[in-house]
């Protein structure tokens, strides 16, 4: 192996560990799509008193006790009105073909959404995860984002087969004439509609101003604390939870340190918390509110990832807030649905949900025609894996004739091994009349000492963007490949867990056979690209076995379709390497 593939191979090496650092931790740019959704109130202003400037100061949320027996409560408290008939707590269940949702009378709010097309071990991906907190989505505060949530039971009533409403009425303890009812209705629509609707609306009966207004904030509403599936860890490869907003025509991530909360005052088309193959995106439809993302600790969570939107307080006696919240896959065509008001049931458009799918900013092209490529061989095989083989054989023809230019550049050069060792012994104390002669023999007989190093150059970027594809492509997540070796093309494979052991410094607590195969297959390619001189040179052994090794580390966690992508490739090679060398021997 001469010395310009040495220094290749190293710059291979360190180019894709870069290339994997900037996989992990490179945001995608920011879109220039125009703006989506309508930034209009919703609100129905009424034409009671004139509301008081004044914040009644920190809410307090008081609330019969389990057996009914009512505790004084403070003044400024916000409590059931007194004498009504007690609601019973219960659950009630919406479904449409995507979704199955469990609301809860106890807050109105959603325990449980299950979506029904997608697996998450033994059952399916779960939406709403609470830990051991018992927290659920869509609570809500009155007043800020640290304000106790309403725990009272509501009455309910299910308006339609995709439409629950729940209510109950409410006063500000020593405030007169301050009650008033509060309303959350949930909405879904029938068929593949990853969308919810949800209303809140609050009046006075009696004409008054709403009597919210703890520190200028009326309500908060919240969703989290964390969403599906599930995880062991928060890595950046195998799953994350990163906050974004998408206003004024840009995708921005919010950064949100664990345990930590930011407040955004901008507003914002939608914003949400979105995973690697999952989001929630809300998108209020009236443009006074704040939002607030956290990822506070919850008890039973390796780390939550909630979000509150604030309702500035209202002067008005009746206000209707509409929420529209997408709660599903990172699909760009399901997502797109809610940029054509003709292709989702809700009659909404330009609302650029598609925006929050990650796309890598460098090589996006490739990984479109690979992606491409792959979803036509999986239309004609319906196996991932068998497809990730033929894409491979695809992208070895293409680079065929490169890779064969170089082989037959490497042949001459070890047919030319002696005389080149005897010009480096003749003038190893005259370095600068060697390489005059290196470069006259290599003009002469046609030899390009760097065309060994293309074909591995060229191989960079296109290992890069099946990294990106295969960490991002949602088909492949929990597609297998060979059961029960390969289960999931888009984590790496595992032969034996020893978990909760683990390798001292390495942390690995999985064997996995795709590294060592990777490494064995690598070696082998590499033994058939040495030279004579290489053979016998200490530091170009080093090379041949030290670089297949420390990739093995670098590699050994990422998706296994990656491997079986370069591990096919390298047997192509190989294969490749021996019909030139036969031809070679043939004459």
């Amino acid at each position: 192996m001469d010395r310009n593939t040495v220094l290749a191979i190293i710059l291979s090496g360190i180019i894709i560990t870069v290339g994997f650092m900037i996989q992990n931790s490179f945001t995608p740019k920011e879109g220039t799509s125009p703006s989506g959704g309508s930034p209009s109130s919703a609100s129905s202003q009424g034409e009671g008193g004139s509301p008081s400037e004044a914040p009644l100061g920190p809410p307090v949320t008081q609330f019969p006790s389990p057996s009914g027996a009512e505790s004084p409560s403070p003044a400024g408290a916000v409590v059931p009105v007194s004498g009504e008939e007690l609601p019973s707590s219960r659950s009630v269940t919406l479904e449409n073909e995507v979704f199955s949702a469990v609301f809860s009378t106890r807050g109105a709010v959603l325990k449980s959404l299950k979506l029904k097309k997608h697996r998450d071990k033994d059952g399916f991906v779960e939406m709403v995860k609470s830990g051991s907190s018992g927290e659920s989505a869509f609570e809500l505060s009155f007043g800020g984002p640290a304000a106790p949530p309403v725990t009272a039971d509501f009455f309910v009533r299910q308006k339609d087969e995709f439409t629950v409403e729940f209510y109950r009425d409410f006063e500000i303890a020593g405030y007169a004439d301050s009650a008033f009812r509060l309303v959350k209705t949930f909405s879904l629509r029938r068929g593949e509609e990853y969308l919810m609707q949800v209303d809140i609306s609050l009046e006075n009966s009696r004409n008054q101003y709403l009597p919210l207004n703890f520190d200028s904030l009326a309500y908060t509403l919240n969703y989290g604390p964390q969403i599906g599936p599930d995880f062991e860890k928060l890595d950046g490869r195998y799953d994350f939870r990163n906050f974004y907003v998408y206003s004024e025509g840009k995708r921005t991530q919010v950064e949100v340190d664990a345990g930590a909360e930011k407040d955004f005052d901008k507003k914002a088309s939608w914003f949400g918390v979105s995973g690697k193959y999952f989001t929630v995106l809300a998108a209020p439809v009236f443009s006074d509110y704040k939002v607030r993302f956290s990822s506070r600790p919850v008890s039973g969570l390796v780390q939550s990832s909630s979000f509150f939107i604030s309702k500035p307080f209202i002067k008005s006696s009746r206000n209707t807030d509409t929420y529209r919240f997408y709660l599903g896959p990172k699909l760009s065509d399901t997502l797109g649905m809610y940029n054509d008001a003709g292709k989702n049931a809700f009659g909404i458009q330009d609302m650029h949900f598609d925006e929050i799918v990650d796309s890598n900013f460098f090589l996006g092209w490739l990984e479109f025609i690979l992606k491409a490529l792959l979803q036509l061989f999986y239309n004609l095989v319906p196996n991932w894996g068998v497809a990730i083989i033929l894409v491979t054989v695809v992208v070895k023809i293409v680079t065929f004739p490169l890779t064969q230019k170089s082989f037959k550049s490497t042949s001459k050069m070890q047919s030319f091994a002696p005389k080149l060792e005897e010009l480096k012994k003749k003038y190893k104390d005259n370095p600068g009349k060697m390489n005059q002669e290196l470069a006259a023999i290599y003009k002469k007989e046609g030899i390009n000492p760097l065309s060994g190093c293309l074909p591995m150059l060229l191989q960079i970027p296109i290992f890069l963007a099946m990294y990106g594809l295969f960490s991002t492509h949602f088909d492949l997540r929990g597609a297998a490949f060979l059961p029960p070796w390969i289960t999931d093309l888009s984590a790496p494979d595992s032969v034996w867990n020893f978990a909760p052991k683990s390798l001292p410094f390495l942390g690995w607590s999985d064997l996995r056979l795709l590294p060592i195969l990777f490494v064995a297959t690598q070696l082998i390619s590499s033994k058939m690209m040495q030279t004579p001189s290489a053979v016998s040179n200490t530091q170009m052994k080093m090379m041949t076995y030290g670089i297949p090794i420390v990739f093995f580390f670098v590699l050994y966690d990422v998706p296994s379709g990656l491997l079986v992508y370069w591990i096919v490739m390298n047997i192509l090679t190989v294969v490749q390497q021996y019909i030139v060398k036969m031809r070679k021997a043939g004459g």
